[in-house]
């Protein structure tokens, strides 16, 4: 776990990108990643002109319920209007490089019932995380925040 966390964030995991498919979009890239430790694997559809990303490189991945540092409520407002409007008040944003906006819209439970698989939508790109029950259903939320970085 990275040094900022809050209340809010739900998951946190380093990934290695194994494949990425050929693009169906100009600007998107699906990834096929899986953690480190072998028990999660990961499916991410990306903007590639704000964050591109080659085989074989580490990413870390969190998902919140909120950015603020102390896991409270966002306002109405948005992260993007605070930045804009010069706020000084630091958040998880800042410790990464790609942060999306979704909404968390399926679950499925594994076959061996020990796995769960999660589907979330950052407006029109889609992620699946398939991994152990204990580790992914803390995102059984409706509105989540997905936060990605280059490990290094």
């Amino acid at each position: 776990m990275s040094a900022l966390t809050s209340d809010a964030q739900l998951f946190e995991d380093e990934f290695k990108v194994e494949r990425i498919s050929d693009p169906k979009y100009d600007r998107v890239d699906r990834l096929y990643c899986t953690s480190t430790d072998g028990q999660t694997s990961m499916q991410l559809d990306i903007n590639k002109e704000l964050f591109p990303v080659k085989v074989g490189e580490y990413l870390r991945i969190a998902l919140a319920t909120s950015l603020s540092l102390d896991g409270s409520k966002d306002d109405e407002r948005g992260w993007r209007d605070a930045a804009k409007l010069g706020s000084v008040e630091q958040t998880l944003a800042d410790s990464y490089e790609y942060v999306c906006h979704g909404k968390v819209y399926k679950f499925e439970d594994g076959k061996d019932g020990q796995t769960i698989k999660a589907y979330m939508s950052y407006g029109g790109l889609l992620m699946a995380l398939d991994g152990p029950y204990k580790k992914l259903t803390p995102l059984r939320v409706d509105y989540i925040y997905l936060l990605a970085t280059r490990n290094t």
